[in-house]
């Protein structure tokens, strides 16, 4: 299923790098790449300062609700070498992690797990560094 997300340019252009050098330096299966490249050529760019307050950006932390079980879990959505379980904190490389940039809330996300397709909604977005002026982060 395509889907049209929103990253800004800093992410953009953060996250080509890192593609590159994983691609370049990893010897691990490279779909989750692919993936993720196919994502930013499909996106809207916007820049740091106009991306809307309801969008996931990198390092957002997000309430995502389970629509199957009706679980809720907060996540914050960060780089690889940053990622750490225990403290909620998913690399977007990860499926999950994947799944849920450039989604806004109240959107549905499908994500593909082995026991088949987990549906989630991104129910708020406890934190986006754009929208507390932080561009760099």
């Amino acid at each position: 299923m395509s889907r049209t997300i929103i990253i800004t340019s800093k992410d953009q252009e953060r996250l080509e790098k890192l593609i590159q050098l994983q691609e370049e330096f990893t010897a691990a299966s490279k779909a989750p790449l692919q993936e993720l490249k196919a994502e930013l050529k499909r996106a809207i760019i916007s820049e740091p300062q106009d991306i809307p307050h309801d969008v996931i950006t990198m390092r957002s932390q997000v309430l995502l609700k389970d629509l199957s079980s009706g679980e809720e879990m907060v996540y914050t959505l960060v780089y690889p070498d940053e990622a750490d379980m225990m403290e909620g904190k998913i690399s977007v490389l990860a499926p999950i992690g994947m799944a849920i940039l450039g989604y806004r809330e109240n959107d549905r996300v499908e994500w593909a797990i082995p026991e088949g397709i987990a549906y989630l909604k991104v129910e708020k977005i406890l934190f986006q560094p754009e929208a507390s002026g932080n561009f760099d982060l």
